[in-house]
């Protein structure tokens, strides 16, 4: 049996900019950091004994006998990828919600292929992961999503990405003090808004939009290189004030990325003092990152009281095989 863990990530700047429909003709970068909420996949070869060959488990339970008839897009294509034809057993859990703009299908993707590979016995490298779950999600399933998340989620820890053409990502480490990483990240809340969608189909309309948004990512993009420059300086104040006027951007790529409701409980943080924040993710619902100074901190939460506030820290580790015991003389 194995069981892999891999982060879920926040994304500060440049989202929009890490679909290959913008950087394979303009510049694209992000900044983002993965968190202390995961991704767990087990995976073991499942035993002749069964009148299924392979049983999925995620929200719901697949029993199948064979890689076309499993449902689950992910599993679907990465045991496909992987040319895994053994009868297999595959279960996932999560610390939050799915579909919340946390980049949980793609560390489900990362994990996923982590656990299997250690399942064959092999260890694999963290841009091969990033790599090859860019390539199931991409080309295989042909999801509309960047490429930000899955390099995070094999990754893990704070970087500054950037995307040129068809050449590989550039994945810098940010390097801050622990006393500065530890101001940023007091600065921050993760509040749920307690809707869940699909960001695939949000994210279409964005692609669509790409020809006539160049201005609007451009300027996301160059905020990529303006956050750097405020957490070196240690700007906290304009840090979050920068996000605020990324946010501003991002809700005019498309008429999908919030809601009412959204935008109502991003303008009460405001009203409580919060210098900035943004919807993370697609769009449409999940979770709301709110920047705000430490003393501003129980006005914000006092404001929104009524939405599930999310404690978390930041994580360096990225996906990782956290139990490892190979099957032995199992045949499936």
């Amino acid at each position: 049996m194995i069981i892999s863990r891999t982060p879920f990530r926040i994304s500060f700047f440049g989202g929009g900019t890490d679909y290959p429909a913008w950087y394979n003709d303009h510049p694209g970068a992000v900044l983002a950091t993965t968190i202390d909420k995961y991704c767990y996949i087990t995976a073991r070869y499942l035993p002749p004994f069964f009148e299924h060959r392979s049983r999925i488990i995620y929200s719901r339970m697949e029993h199948v006998h064979g890689i076309d008839e499993i449902d689950h897009p992910a599993v679907r294509e990465t045991l496909r990828f992987l040319d895994m034809h053994k009868g297999i057993e595959i279960h996932h859990d999560g610390d939050l919600p799915a579909r919340t703009g946390l980049g949980s299908s793609s560390a489900f993707t990362v994990g996923l292929l982590n656990a299997l590979y250690a399942l064959r016995g092999a260890m694999t490298a963290k841009d091969q992961l990033a790599r090859e779950a860019i390539h199931i999600e991409q080309a295989m399933i042909k999801e509309n999503v960047g490429s930000q998340d899955q390099i995070l989620a094999a990754y893990g820890g704070f970087h500054h990405i950037e995307f040129a053409g068809a050449g590989e990502p550039s994945v810098t480490k940010v390097t801050l003090s622990m006393e500065s990483l530890a101001l940023l990240q007091e600065h921050m809340m993760l509040f749920f808004t307690g809707i869940s969608r699909t960001a695939s189909e949000i994210a279409a309309q964005q692609i669509m939009n790409i020809p006539h948004r160049q201005k609007e990512l451009s300027a996301m993009y160059a905020m990529v290189t303006e956050a750097l420059r405020c957490l070196k300086a240690d700007d906290f104040m304009g840090f979050g004030r920068l996000l605020d006027e990324s946010w501003q951007i991002k809700r005019t790529l498309s008429n999908k990325i919030t809601t009412p409701g959204v935008d109502d409980i991003y303008s009460k943080a405001l009203k409580a003092g919060a210098l900035g924040g943004k919807l993370l993710g697609a769009g449409g619902g999940g979770f709301v990152l709110v920047f705000a100074e430490p003393d501003r901190k129980p006005a914000v939460r006092q404001a929104l009281a009524g939405l599930l506030e999310i404690p978390f820290k930041f994580e360096t580790l990225g996906s990782q095989i956290i139990f490892y015991q190979p099957d032995s003389g199992v045949v499936g």
